[in-house]
């Protein structure tokens, strides 16, 4: 028997039970202005260094090669120059074992694995332990967004159950919510369709709501076929949460529309997860009001953020997850079964204090706050406060940079033909799914290609053919200004085709989809 980790799991869910939600992140913005909370977010992510330097074999052996003495990291400057961690350079030469505390793989009680875009599995170990600190951002949606304190709330996990980490981690926070006390009951069908529809249609009518936990393009498939079968989902008061993908304004409206829900702010969030760390942020009301007005702005959405698409826009907690940027890409350190310093995930993105988003807003004469309390005071207000309404900083997420199409030197994103899609007189004969891509014709003359996904029992035509190369243009022309004006004119106008759902070339069933292609 362990007893460090019985006692471990004792103290760490004790706590998670006994501290509210409001207390605990109210006790991290006392720490406010924001320079004060990366400061102190700064000596937390030191004092793992020195935890991880002291315990983890493998960062042992990583900073002996690197000649760094861990009594030489005492400051933030010194943190700063630690090198970085990667799956190359780390996590891929050493042993499972070495890479958590002690080497004791014991130390840990569940794996989860991921593939990564090279298609090679990664191991990550986890502890209860680690799954409560990822429970708090749940909480924070469900508190904040569907005030889940005050109804009684069925969570459907709709991600795929098995080894990957998105359905049984999301379970697992789930059911801490509920051990806590929020009224909360979860079932699991996981990705199979046809178990949602039954445990929805039976089940949801004993909650005051039903919330739909997937990846978007799923949950919005489920949603479709949901509404051609005859489920009448605005009965079940739908709440969404989201993982796993960029997605636009125009689709959470979509998706809104289409199970009755009418106030976007609250009624959906999406999480910044990882395999590597868990969930790294979360989406809350306010950074969701952000989010729209840079949506309805692209303008301004290109200065803050500097690329022509719109990316995730999440707030973290740097006491749990501290973020560092590296050449526009993010890296993080964090606590977990296998403890990550200064680990460099790749995405590209970068990090806004939460007093300089507010005073960039003001420079655009749009106040957040005031818009979130005059929208919803009263309903979601709590002793005369909105909810979901926090001082901390916000990480933005573009993705990995891979996934664009260079044409006549514009850098042409997915995000920017997704909204092309989700307009009035389109939405309707789609999916949302497509394939883009550069091609040549007999001449040798490039043109952009648009493989799109026609939505069940729809069928192409000449009509829907213009209609969507020219919804898809005129989204081009007004948020990516690369596009605008770097490509010819009549080379503007994208080639589009059509395909039938789950078509085996472009649209196969069963795997993740990819919207580019080279």
């Amino acid at each position: 028997m362990l007893e460090e980790k019985r006692q471990r799991a004792f103290t760490a869910f004790q706590d998670f039970l006994n501290t509210p939600f409001e207390q605990r992140l109210a006790s991290h913005e006392k720490i406010s202005p924001e320079a004060n909370a990366i400061l102190l977010g700064s000596h937390s992510a030191i004092a793992l260094f020195h935890s991880v330097a002291n315990t983890v074999p493998a960062y042992q052996s990583f900073l002996k090669e690197h000649g760094i003495n861990p009594e030489s990291i005492q400051t933030y400057a010194d943190f700063e120059k630690l090198p970085l961690i990667t799956k190359e350079n780390y996590l891929r030469c050493h042993s499972l074992a070495a890479l958590c505390r002690h080497g004791q793989l014991e130390t840990c009680d569940m794996i989860a694995v991921s593939s990564g875009s090279t298609g090679k599995p990664t191991f990550w170990p986890r502890f209860f332990a680690d799954e409560l600190q990822i429970a708090t951002r749940f909480e924070q949606i469900f508190y904040d967004s569907f005030s889940a304190d005050t109804r009684r709330t069925l969570a459907v996990i709709c991600f795929t159950l098995g080894t990957w980490v998105g359905g049984m981690f999301t379970a697992n926070c789930c059911r801490y919510l509920a051990s806590k006390g929020y009224p909360i009951t979860v079932v699991t069908p996981g990705n199979n369709k046809e178990e949602i529809f039954r445990v929805v249609q039976e089940l949801g009518s004993e909650f005051e709501q039903v919330v739909l936990l997937g990846y978007p393009p799923f949950i919005k498939d489920v949603i479709d076929t949901g509404i051609a079968r005859g489920v009448e989902w605005q009965q079940y008061q739908i709440k969404m949460v989201f993982a796993g993908e960029v997605f636009s304004e125009e689709w959470r409206n979509l998706v809104g529309e289409r199970v009755g829900s009418n106030n976007p702010c609250y009624n959906s969030a999406s999480l910044y997860g990882t395999a590597d760390a868990g969930v790294l942020g979360n989406e809350t009301p306010l950074s969701i009001c952000i989010r729209r007005f840079f949506a309805n702005h692209p303008d301004a959405a290109k200065e803050l953020f500097g690329e022509s698409r719109l990316p995730t826009l999440v707030q973290y907690d740097p006491l749990s997850r501290f973020f560092e940027t590296h050449e526009d890409t993010l890296l993080f350190s964090g606590d977990n079964g296998v403890p990550l310093v200064r680990y460099h995930i790749s995405d590209t993105g970068g990090l806004i204090s939460y007093d300089a988003m507010l005073e960039f807003l003001a420079k655009w004469d749009f106040d957040p706050i005031a818009a979130l309390q005059k929208e919803h005071f009263g309903s979601f207000a709590t002793e005369g406060k909105v909810r979901g309404i926090h001082r901390l900083p916000f990480v933005y997420v573009f993705g990995r940079s891979n996934f664009t199409v260079s044409y006549f030197g514009a850098n042409i994103y997915p995000e920017n033909v997704t909204v092309g899609l989700e307009q009035p007189g389109i939405k309707d004969w789609v999916t949302g799914k497509f394939v883009m891509q550069v091609k040549e014709d007999a001449d040798k003359n490039k043109f952009l290609s648009v493989v799109v996904e026609l939505a069940p029992r729809r069928e192409g035509s000449e009509e829907k053919l213009n209609a969507i190369a020219s919804s898809i243009l005129s989204q081009l022309l007004r948020l990516n200004s690369e596009f605008a004006n770097y490509v010819p004119k009549e080379y503007q106008t994208p080639q589009v085709s059509l395909a039938s759902m789950g078509d085996p070339e472009y649209f196969p069933i069963g795997v993740k989809h990819r919207y580019t292609r080279q």
